[in-house]
């Protein structure tokens, strides 16, 4: 017997297919058991991420292995076996285990370094042990990856390296909102020593009222990031309205927890349409786009209709702050909006 897995990720797939191939929850157990009703595995896990859908086996034969590994992800995500086999990928054997360990340390992540990936690992584990489609094999695999993964993140800087992404992103939109305030200068670039002190970003998001726009790993990142320095409310707007309810599940575990400032967060998720987009717009102190989308997001229009439309008292700074992740198509800063790049992971 020997290990085999196909997946697709965000590295093979565009956002389309990753969520017409999405798994629910409660569907994972079932597609276990399918792979093992097949005449070629042994054992089965599954990993299920916003980003990544792969399905490990231990098999007898490589070949009829990926045929029967595709022919049951086909069925269980709603995609023809010709669409998945155009955007999948295949490991065996020591490439297996190598990629599993990348997964495990965030090295496979759209944002490098990334840390959630480990409970998605650990509650894969899990469900093939609750279906005992789990034998020694993938026990074994499971857990090492586990350990690896624990050791790259704690012996390495790697978790943060997307942190830094959003922090500089958030760095730099309050150093504009102070500007805007009339509180400082503006100076090119970042600030050097001595020319401009760089201010305090949990000190200004406090309070605020933040839309994030998109519902993966970088969105959650700075949704995390910001629910941890102190925002208020944050509300998450996807086009797929299911993940951005697990997100904002996941953010409003956090205050549950005890883990942000104050016990106060709310966040809830919206859908991404013209009316919805438009209201939160104009009730949003600050706005971040992460979506990777190959097309107009946010609009100049947008942003400036929102700025006209918005009460007075609706927020204290002088309008929306547009966060963008570095493609040049997510959104177009409108005048007087101060704007900050957050660089693609």
């Amino acid at each position: 017997m020997s290990l085999l897995v196909v997946g697709l990720s965000h590295r093979s797939a565009p956002v389309s297919v990753l969520e017409r191939a999405a798994l629910a929850p409660d569907h994972r157990g079932k597609l276990l058991r399918d792979t093992l009703g097949t005449d070629t595995a042994a054992e089965a896990a599954v990993l299920s991420t916003c980003n990544r859908i792969e399905l490990y086996a231990d098999v007898d034969r490589f070949h009829e292995g990926v045929s029967d590994l595709t022919a049951v992800l086909s069925r269980h995500s709603g995609l023809s076996v010709e669409d998945l086999a155009a955007h999948t990928y295949t490991r065996w054997e020591d490439r297996a285990v190598h990629h599993l360990f990348s997964v495990a340390c965030g090295l496979d992540s759209m944002v490098v370094g990334e840390g959630q990936i480990l409970g998605q690992i650990k509650n894969a584990l899990a469900l093939a042990q609750e279906e005992q489609s789990a034998g020694r094999l993938l026990n074994e695999l499971f857990q090492r990856a586990l350990r690896v993964g624990k050791r790259a993140h704690s012996e390495t800087a790697i978790d943060r390296a997307g942190q830094s992404l959003v922090t500089f992103g958030l760095e730099q939109l309050a150093r504009a909102d102070l500007v805007a305030a009339g509180g400082g200068t503006p100076v090119a670039g970042p600030p050097t020593p001595g020319a401009e002190a760089m201010p305090d970003v949990p000190a200004w998001i406090a309070g605020k009222r933040v839309l994030v726009i998109g519902a993966g790993s970088m969105s959650s990142l700075a949704a995390t990031t910001l629910a941890r320095a102190g925002a208020t409310e944050l509300v998450i707007a996807n086009r797929t309205l299911s993940r951005a309810e697990r997100l904002a599940d996941n953010l409003n575990e956090l205050r549950g927890a005890g883990r942000v400032p104050g016990g106060t967060l709310s966040a809830r998720a919206v859908p991404i349409n013209a009316i919805s987009l438009a209201a939160e717009l104009r009730l949003a102190d600050l706005v971040v786009s992460c979506t990777g989308a190959t097309g107009l997001v946010l609009t100049a229009e947008q942003i400036a209709a929102a700025l006209r439309d918005r009460r007075p008292g609706v927020r204290r700074s002088a309008g929306p702050l547009l966060a963008a992740d570095g493609t040049p198509a997510e959104g177009a800063p409108a005048p007087g909006a101060p704007s900050a790049g957050v660089p693609s992971a």
